[in-house]
């Protein structure tokens, strides 16, 4: 990283942390000193994340730790488990990276190969929806709402929200997965404003291209997508830097922010970063039509918060 940010005796929750973008965000805030509740639907991809933890706990590296809970955070169990986990294991809670989620590949298998037509809506079955539904809005709502009254009584804390880039939202053939991810980046405003003056603050960190992450894509898809130039996959650990940054000290008063991994450049400094790609979170506004008073968000890069963009509505 450009620079060396330092989470020591921050306590910190990935969701989806066993595998692709989860389980470099986990590992990156273990070794900058974290300590973190992995949790993941899979366990053996836990095995597997705790193991790298563990082998990054060299003499002298001052690396915190990864305790691995098993979880369907779409159950309301599961997500007061995962909470009190971080209870038990490292004595609080500080951060939240709410990632996990399934990926528009749940609901169109095979969308990437030649000849595939876009999918519609329509034929989607209810299970199918409800499940995207559940696990990528649902889900996040519910463990952040367990999660936010132990940050508000430490008067400090940080949520991180992964959703996507707008054009991936609201494109042919993404329901219900753009629909839910809409859901989440609206869901960040309104919390944010919830929270004024609790000192936890959200933000959303997006890959910003497609992660190469585990069912994203089957390997005949990606080799077929990538060559034609209609998929360019991102790898995971492009999130370690920015996620780090967003979690820490450095970011007090930054709030109501969106940040997109593929464009953030790790050997430099961090705020440089920040102020380079940051924008507003939230969609443009559209006005009717030409001089009705409707107001357009600004979507160039900013240096401030969403403070400074609250005259836009």
């Amino acid at each position: 990283m450009g620079e060396d940010i330092r989470l020591d005796g921050k306590i910190a929750v990935v969701t989806g942390g066993g595998r692709g973008l989860g389980r470099a965000m986990a590992l990156a805030l273990v070794e900058a000193g974290a300590n973190v509740i992995a949790a993941d639907i899979i366990g053996e991809n836990l095995d597997q994340v705790a193991g790298e933890a563990a082998a990054l706990a060299n003499p002298g590296a001052n690396t915190g730790a990864l305790a691995g809970v098993t979880a369907d955070i779409r159950q309301s169990g599961d997500c007061r488990r995962v909470v009190e986990a971080a209870h038990a294991h490292f004595g609080g809670l500080d951060i939240l990276i709410n990632n996990a989620g399934l990926l528009p590949s749940y609901a169109y298998p095979g969308r990437f190969l030649d000849g595939a037509e876009p999918a519609k809506f329509w034929n989607l079955s209810d299970d199918v929806v409800q499940d995207v539904l559940d696990t990528n809005f649902v889900a996040h709502d519910r463990l952040t709402r367990y999660a936010v009254p132990h940050m508000i009584d430490k008067g400090w804390g940080r949520i991180v929200n992964v959703t996507t880039r707008l054009t991936t939202m609201n494109r042919t053939g993404g329901s219900p997965y753009g629909a839910s991810k809409a859901a989440l980046e609206m869901a960040s405003e309104i919390w944010l404003k919830d929270l004024d003056g609790t000192g936890v603050t959200v933000n959303i960190l997006n890959p910003g291209a497609a992660g190469d992450t585990p069912g994203f894509a089957t390997p005949e898809e990606k080799r077929i997508a990538t060559a034609s130039g209609r998929l360019h996959m991102m790898h995971p650990d492009k999130m370690r830097a920015p996620a780090v940054w967003l979690v820490s000290n450095a970011t007090d008063g930054v709030n109501g922010m969106r940040y997109d991994a593929v464009s953030w450049d790790a050997s430099r400094p961090a705020a440089e970063q920040a102020a380079q790609h940051g924008r507003p979170l939230g969609f443009v506004l559209k006005p009717k039509a030409e001089g009705d008073g409707n107001e357009v968000r600004d979507d160039k890069p900013v240096t401030g918060t969403q403070a400074a963009y609250q005259a836009h509505g």
